[in-house]
C-alpha cells in the first residue's frame, strides 16, 4: 500500500519505518528541512533502539522516502498519517495547530479519496475539526474550478501506544491496534483500507479494537491516565513506608502479585516524565473542564508527581543540610527513562535546579543523552549556573571527589557497577538511589551508606 506519514518526529518516524518494513511503499514529510537532509543523508534524529537499522534497510529498499514537498506527499498515499506533535498550550489543553495546518495542506492538494488518520495524540472531538478544516479547502478548490465536486474523505482516529526505548518492538508486536472509523459509506471504506494495512498484525489473533472515532480518541487519554496514576499511587506510598518503617519493594511484590491489580507500572522512583504522561493528563484534565467535570484523582496524580520529582534533592538536603554550598554531587541519569536521550519534564532537570540553587556544584553523565542534556541545560540554567555543571566523560569519572551519587534514570549499565571504585572514588560511600536499583542489606554489607525511596527501614541504624 502506499502511505504518506506526515510529521518525522518520534511517533511519525517509528510508524513510517515499520509500515515500510511490512513492505509497504511510505512517504514521510517533514517541513523541518535540516531533518529530511538528516534522514536522507542516513541519520537519525532520535535515539530509539533498532530503529536506525530499520530506516537504513528500508531506505535502501526503495520502501521509505523522505521529502518536504507538501504535493508530492499528499498525492502518494491513499492512507494520510498525520503524526505531527500536540504540545501543551499554556492552558494544559493540547495544541492543535499542527494537527489543523497538516489537515489544511491536505485539502488544498488532494484530489480523489483519501483517508485520514490521526495518529497524533489528540482530544476527543479532533477529528470533527480535522473534518472541518479538509472541507473548508476542498470547498474552496471546488467553487474556483480547481477539482470537480465530490471529492470524498474520511478521517480516521488510530493512537499509537509506544514507549519510548521500546517503540519498534511495540509496533511490530502491538498488543492491541485501536482504529475508530464513522458508521458511513466512508467510513466503512476506510475501515476496509485500515484493515488491510494491519492485517499482517492480525494473523495469530485478532490484536484490532475497533470502535467509534471519539472513542479512539479517549482510549488513548485514558490508557496514559491510568499508567500515571499507578505511577504517582505507589511514589506516594512510598513516602509513607519512608516514614512509618515499611520495605516499598516488599508491598509491591504483595500486591503485584494480585491478578487484579498486576506488577506493572508499579515501581517507586522519582516521578515520571517524557512527552506523554505529562501533557496527557493535562490535556484530558483541561477537556473535563471544558465540559464542566473535574476529574479529582488526575489531579492529585499531577500534583503528587510533582512533588516526587523533589523528593531526592529533599533527601539530599536532609542528609547534608539545606546550604549545600562547597558541596560537590554525581548524577547518573538525565533522560527521563533508559533507552532514548528525551530530557522533557525528566526528574534530573528537577534535581539540579534543586542543588544549584542550594549552591552544590554537580558532575552529570547519561549513557546516551549527554549530548540533549547539553542543548536542554543551556535553557534551564544561566551561564554562572551552567559553570557548576561538569559533563563527565563516563560513570566512574562522575564520582570523582563527589559526596555522593545520586542516580535517577535507571539505565542497565547502573544496575551492576563496581562498588569498590564507588567507594574509592566518593570523598564518603554515600548513594541515593531514586530508582531502588540496589538491595539495601546489600549496600550495609559492602560499607554503603544507602538511600532508596520507601526503603529506609532496611538501612536504619
Amino acid at each position: 500500500m502506499k502511505i504518506t506519514i506526515i510529521g518525522t518526529g518520534y511517533v511519525g518516524l517509528v510508524t513510517g519505518a515499520c509500515l515500510a518494513e511490512l513492505g509497504n511503499d511510505v512517504f514521510c514529510l517533514d517541513l523541518d528541512a535540516d531533518k529530511v537532509a538528516l534522514l536522507n543523508n542516513g541519520g537519525i534524529p532520535i535515539h530509539e533502539p533498532g530503529l536506525e537499522e530499520v530506516v537504513a534497510r528500508n531506505r535502501a529498499a526503495g520502501r521509505l522516502q523522505f521529502s518536504t514537498d507538501v504535493a508530492a506527499s499528499v498525492a502518494h498515499g491513499v492512507l494520510q498519517f498525520i503524526a505531527v506533535g500536540t504540545p501543551a498550550d499554556e492552558d494544559g489543553s493540547a495544541d492543535l495547530q499542527y494537527v489543523l495546518a497538516a489537515a489544511r495542506n491536505i485539502g488544498r492538494h488532494m484530489s480523489g479519496f483519501k483517508v485520514i488518520v490521526d495518529k497524533s495524540t489528540v482530544p476527543v472531538g479532533t477529528a470533527e475539526r480535522v473534518k472541518a478544516a479538509l472541507q473548508v479547502e476542498i470547498d474552496a478548490r471546488e467553487a474556483s474550478g480547481a477539482i470537480d465536486a465530490g471529492t470524498t474523505f474520511s478521517v480516521v482516529s488510530n493512537p499509537e501506544f509506544l514507549k519510548e526505548g521500546a517503540a519498534v518492538e511495540d509496533f511490530m508486536r502491538p498488543d492491541r491496534i485501536v482504529i475508530g472509523c464513522d458508521a458511513t459509506t466512508l467510513g466503512e471504506r476506510a475501515r476496509e483500507m485500515m484493515k488491510k494495512l494491519y492485517a499482517p498484525f492480525n494473523r495469530n489473533r485478532e490484536r484490532t479494537a475497533w470502535m467509534d472515532v471519539r472513542s479512539a480518541e479517549f482510549t488513548k487519554y485514558a490508557a496514559n491516565a491510568m499508567l500515571a496514576t499507578r505511577i504517582s499511587f505507589m511514589n506516594e506510598l512510598a513516602n509513607l513506608a519512608d516514614e512509618v518503617g515499611v520495605d516499598i519493594e516488599a508491598v509491591r511484590h504483595g500486591i503485584g502479585s494480585d491478578p487484579r491489580i498486576g506488577p506493572s507500572f508499579l515501581y517507586a522512583g522519582a516521578g515520571y516524565g517524557g512527552s506523554c504522561f505529562p501533557k496527557d493528563v493535562q490535556a484530558l484534565a483541561r477537556t473535563a473542564q471544558q465540559h464542566q467535570q473535574q476529574l479529582l484523582i488526575l489531579g492529585a496524580v499531577e500534583a503528587v508527581n510533582d512533588r516526587q520529582k523533589q523528593v531526592l534533592g529533599a533527601k539530599v538536603a536532609k542528609r547534608f543540610g539545606p546550604d549545600l554550598a562547597g558541596r560537590h554531587f554525581a548524577i547518573w541519569g538525565l533522560a527521563f527513562k533508559p533507552n532514548t536521550d528525551d530530557m522533557r519534564e525528566a526528574p534530573a532537570r528537577v534535581l539540579l535546579r534543586s542543588l544549584l540553587d542550594r549552591g552544590a556544584t554537580v558532575a552529570v553523565y547519561d549513557p546516551v543523552a549527554m549530548m540533549e542534556a547539553r542543548r536542554v541545560l543551556t535553557q534551564d540554567f544561566n551561564a554562572q549556573e551552567l559553570a557548576r555543571i561538569r559533563f563527565a566523560t563516563g560513570a566512574m569519572d562522575a564520582l570523582t571527589a563527589a559526596d555522593a551519587l545520586v542516580i535517577v534514570t535507571e539505565w542497565k549499565a547502573f544496575r551492576s557497577p563496581d562498588f569498590e571504585q564507588i567507594k574509592v572514588r566518593l570523598k564518603a560511600p554515600i548513594i541515593f538511589d531514586g530508582r531502588n536499583l540496589f538491595e539495601p542489606a546489600a549496600m550495609l554489607d559492602a560499607g554503603i551508606e544507602y538511600h532508596g525511596i520507601g526503603r529506609s527501614v532496611l538501612t536504619r541504624a
